[in-house]
């Protein structure tokens, strides 16, 4: 069988910080980095994945069941995909594929997220799905929740999928709406900087931030704070302190984190990149003190996010923008830094995090896709 090409991006999280699972808004965009295969059907119901270095996976499609001892890996993804494609009625089969990637794992670019999609543009393309964006990014998240085993929102899938920036709107969690945005920051350019730390044991942080915010909407009889009227939740604090301070000061970064998206995006689009830059370290701030994602209260000594933030604010002195960069809590802080700057703010990171923590990123117009090579 012929050999055909699939690709998708990895992202960045640009405004909104843990607002998704909230039915709340986000500003995310694709990115120059991303996942790759190269495919073609096979005669079986087998999917053959190699990569460059590693050893070679199968995965039988003719149980799509999730595995326990699967949790964690690859495998889980694409029985994941190839799961909810059948679910909804959608063909799939088996493939093999060589698979390369350009997103580093464990820098909060959404390798896994790249990879989903990637997967169910193979599926869509090899054997006629008749699937749409968003219905891609809605099987890699089920194949992430429910096979590979993280509870994530749909903010990276969506954002790998429709690719360029976007504002993105989940108030309907099953038909977000997709809006794009004028990716256009003349003068600047985007970095997202490593700080370091694992994220391996932080699962019960992330956790505790959507618990935290659905006490708070369990108040109002609703499940999440985006169904939630922000002048009815400010006048009633006063009866929520028996949930817990942090809780109300989540729900208090949720609110305004929210309407500082859709602000974002309207300065972006009339141009105004002043008001914008501003709103991006508004959203940072709001998660040091409010939503209190920068470091794990088990470690306080370990603060590589606040640090990288306080040297971005010095450095760029009021020329940029900072801010903490996806879930939290270790990993990576994003900056938007003037070009004449870029060889000094790369100089103060490297010095402090190591060398290559700073990537500098270009905003991708193509989202998930097969990839038609000229001949």
């Amino acid at each position: 069988m012929s050999t055909r090409y699939f690709s998708a991006p990895g992202r960045v999280e640009i405004g909104g910080n843990h607002t998704d699972h909230q039915r709340g808004r986000v500003l995310a965009a694709a990115i120059d980095l991303g996942t790759e295969a190269a495919a073609s059907v096979n005669s079986s119901d087998i999917v053959r994945l190699t990569s460059a270095g590693f050893c070679g996976q199968e995965i039988d499609l003719s149980d799509l069941g999730a595995r326990a001892g699967e949790k964690g890996t690859s495998a889980a993804l694409v029985r994941g995909v190839a799961a909810w494609f059948r679910d909804n009625g959608h063909p799939v089969g088996g493939f093999d594929a060589k698979v390369s990637s350009t997103v580093p794992v464990g820098e909060g670019l959404s390798s896994s997220a790249a990879f989903e999609v990637m997967i169910g543009n193979v599926f869509k393309g090899l054997f006629g799905a008749d699937v749409s964006p968003i219905e891609i990014a809605m099987a890699g998240q089920f194949a992430e929740n429910v096979y590979f085993g993280k509870p994530c929102g749909l903010m990276d899938q969506t954002a790998s999928s429709f690719g360029g920036m976007n504002l993105i709107d989940f108030r309907n969690f099953q038909k977000p709406v997709v809006t794009p945005v004028s990716a256009d920051i003349p003068g600047y350019c985007l970095c997202v900087v490593a700080t370091g730390g694992s994220h391996a044991d932080l699962t019960p942080e992330y956790a505790a931030c959507a618990d935290e915010m659905r006490s708070v909407a369990v108040c109002f009889n609703k499940e999440h704070l985006g169904e939630i009227d922000t002048d009815e939740f400010y006048a009633s604090i006063g009866r929520l302190r028996h949930l817990s301070d942090r809780a109300i000061l989540r729900a208090i970064h949720f609110f305004g984190d929210n309407e500082r998206v859709s602000k974002q995006a309207g300065a972006l689009e009339k141009g105004d990149i002043g008001e914008f830059l501003d709103l991006v370290v508004e959203s940072g701030r709001s998660s040091l003190a409010y939503l209190q994602n920068v470091y794990s209260p088990a470690a306080p000594h370990v603060q590589g996010l606040t640090l990288g933030l306080a040297l971005s604010e010095k450095a760029l002195a009021g020329r940029g923008a900072w801010r903490v960069h996806g879930g939290g809590f270790a990993g990576s802080i994003l900056a938007f830094v003037p070009f004449e700057l870029r060889n000094e703010y790369n100089f103060i990171m490297s010095d402090i995090f190591g060398e290559g923590c700073c990537r500098f990123l270009e905003i991708q117009k193509e989202g998930g896709r097969e990839v038609h090579y000229m001949k």
